[in-house]
């Protein structure tokens, strides 16, 4: 009997051969002047067409949201035109890709910003966080709280970006909305000390996430757009007084949009899945009437007991798909997997990105 991990499913309008997504892996390898993507991206995505979904590693939706050195954007004509010969290659093998739209807000360096500009977020808050420019990993620079009067140039990014996906050719977008970026940057307590209209309360806090949603459901339709939230990660100095309570009113308040999905990281981003007392991942779930998309340490028996029990409908999986680009194919045979070479996985060229062989390559040789 084939195990429900690796049977059909739909995220909203996105047909997905398998339940296994390819969780968005920042690998820093596109121009970084012009943000593009190049051949080596399409060829890295093509090899990994055979998950249900692929997430795109995180893409700037405007110059100033860019935060590592060597990210790509999808918010010029030329880095859709890169974009979309990605995306053909995908689908020419069979596979589904959303792309990743990103704003890291304070997580970045003036090295990074347009004309050396502070980053900036919703306080003058330093995130203590480091980021990646051309001299390594350095401090975060201090950035400049976001004026009242420039919300709607924000969402408009969201927006415009999302209509460059359109046209690159992309199944959906999701909104990254996790791991102490711009849009959890104004979620949460910590890193948000407004006190107008975007502040304060969890219903001004969430107010600029929500306005995004609208905008970007309105260009593609609710049903292929994804939103990604890390309820309660620290990740980049992000923290919150009440999770629980913030997020219970978020995705309460996400339902009217009729998203494809929602990816909730499941604990500390990368590392414990552990919560503290009073912290629920189940209860947040089960406020979102639509497709839920788990994530955080899945290895194959946790994914397949996952998907049997009805935790989840799609499971993304992250650093396993670097060096197995036929992660469903090998899950599905229980075969082992490679081991990926950490020297490679931020910057450099094709060693360690597309080099890694399939199983069936191996066992042939």
């Amino acid at each position: 009997m084939t195990q429900p991990l690796f049977t059909p499913a739909k995220a909203g309008a996105i047909e997905a051969g398998n339940r296994i997504a390819m969780a968005p892996l920042t690998r820093n390898r596109a121009d970084n002047v012009t943000g593009e993507v190049s051949d080596m991206h399409v060829d890295y995505y093509r090899q990994r067409a055979g998950a249900g979904i692929i997430i795109t590693e995180a893409t700037q939706i405007s110059p100033e949201g860019k935060g590592y050195l060597q990210t790509p954007g999808i918010h010029t004509p030329g880095q859709a035109a890169a974009w979309r010969r990605v995306t053909d290659a995908v689908h020419e093998a069979g596979g589904k890709i959303v792309v990743q739209l990103w704003h890291v807000g304070r997580i970045s360096h003036t090295s990074l910003q347009p004309d050396g500009q502070p980053p900036v977020a919703p306080s003058a808050l330093n995130a203590g966080s480091k980021t990646f420019t051309a001299k390594g990993f350095e401090n975060t620079s201090d950035p400049r709280a976001l004026e009242l009067a420039e919300m709607p140039r924000i969402v408009a990014d969201y927006a415009h970006a999302a209509a460059m996906a359109l046209e690159a050719g992309f199944d959906g977008v999701e909104v990254h909305g996790a791991n102490g970026y711009l849009l959890d940057q104004f979620l949460k307590t910590g890193s948000n000390h407004r006190d107008d209209a975007y502040g304060g309360s969890v219903e001004n806090r969430a107010r600029l996430l929500l306005e995004v949603m609208e905008a970007v459901t309105k260009v593609w339709g609710g049903d292929r757009v994804g939103l990604r939230l890390s309820p309660f990660s620290p990740a980049n100095g992000i923290s919150d007084d009440n999770p629980q309570e913030t997020f219970e009113y978020v995705i309460k308040a996400l339902n009217r949009f009729g998203l494809a999905y929602l990816h909730l990281v499941e604990g500390a981003t990368g590392g414990s899945r552990a919560l503290q007392e009073g912290q629920s991942i189940d209860k947040l779930r089960k406020l979102f009437e639509g497709p839920y998309m788990a994530n955080n340490g899945y290895d194959r028996e946790m994914a397949l007991k996952a998907v049997a029990e009805g935790h989840a409908d799609f499971i993304a999986i992250g650093r396993p798909f670097i060096a197995n680009p036929d992660l469903v194919a090998r899950y599905e045979r229980d075969l082992p997997l490679a081991e990926g070479d950490q020297s490679t996985y931020y910057g450099g060229g094709r060693e360690g990105y597309t080099d890694y062989p399939a199983a069936v390559a191996q066992a042939a040789e």
